[in-house]
């Protein structure tokens, strides 16, 4: 039986079926429900439209994740509620197999789990208000931060432990990214599972026969940047191609650390390794959340939470 890690770590290789084969209701919430909130631009806030469309593009590929499962089937209605309603990862046929064997959650994990969540709260709500008004960037820059450690790194770990603890296979969509010795670890094993599994089911995996391992997990990226510039460059109303360009960076940091040259380098391990990824990650994530997003959706909404 593999390790705890192990398990929180394994994103399955393959899942049967064309990922392209089952159209109809599997695929109509993803054209519907963002089209839905484009129409309706107008009448919302830009931070409401982007929670709108973020969520609307969520459900309709969370749905025909759940939708073209083999699982489907089988499983209770109850888990597939819980699937749909209440995990926010995208790997259907772990979380719906109720035969599968699952450690339960250890002290240690609840522990760190709540860390995060209140760390990330604190610099939402007492943080961030303390950067001087005159400083709006860095104000966003550290409630975006907060953001993030409260929802993807804390909470979100925390309903993958409780599902865990129910004998539930939720791996966490967060394990560790700064852990990471290479880009490849970083966006393959570690960063937001749940994208990762939909571009290796719909893009990489029906690709990577034509185009090689190389082409397919760049279109990956190329999908990742167009994705990421319609929620936050089109409720921003600015900032158009940058989240794109990061994503374009990230694949072309893939591929130079899988060459001759990065592998003497060492690029792929170790320090250097470290020192790369951060490089390419944090250096240049200004491109992903530019300035127009953070002064017309991110300090917006911090005013409504109250965290300003």
């Amino acid at each position: 039986m593999p390790t705890s890690e192990a398990r929180e770590n394994r994103i399955p290789e393959r899942l049967p079926g064309s990922p392209w084969s089952v159209w109809g209701i599997g695929w109509l919430p993803l054209i519907f429900l963002p089209s839905i909130a484009v129409l309706f631009r107008e009448r919302m806030p830009a931070w409401t439209f982007m929670w709108v469309l973020a969520i609307g593009l969520y459900w309709g590929l969370k749905w025909a994740s759940w939708w073209r499962s083999p699982m489907r089937s089988r499983a209770s209605i109850g888990r597939s509620i819980g699937y749909l309603v209440a995990w926010p990862g995208m790997d259907a046929d772990s979380f719906l197999d109720s035969k599968q064997r699952v450690a339960p959650p250890r002290s240690r994990d609840w522990v760190w789990a709540f860390s995060k969540t209140a760390l990330g709260a604190v610099l939402l709500w007492a943080v961030a208000r303390r950067v001087p008004a005159d400083q709006p960037l860095l104000r966003g820059w550290v409630g975006l931060v907060g953001m993030v450690l409260l929802a993807h790194f804390g909470t979100f770990h925390m309903v993958a432990l409780t599902w865990r603890r129910f004998g539930v296979d939720a791996v966490p969509i967060m394990s560790a990214p700064l852990r990471s010795t290479s880009l490849s670890e970083f966006w393959g094993r570690r960063w937001n599972l749940g994208f990762r599994q939909l571009g290796h089911e719909l893009i990489f995996r029906p690709l990577h026969g034509r185009l090689g391992p190389g082409g397919a997990g760049f279109l990956v990226f190329v999908a990742s940047g167009l994705i990421h510039d319609l929620v936050i460059s089109l409720p921003a109303r600015g900032g158009y191609g940058l989240p794109t360009a990061y994503f374009l960076l990230q694949g072309a940091g893939v591929s130079v650390e899988r060459s001759q040259t990065g592998k003497r380098l060492g690029v792929r391990r170790g320090i250097r390794g470290w020192l790369f990824t951060a490089l390419f990650t944090a250096g240049p994530a200004f491109w992903l959340f530019h300035p127009p997003f953070l002064r017309n959706v991110v300090l917006p909404f911090m005013h409504v939470i109250g965290a300003l």
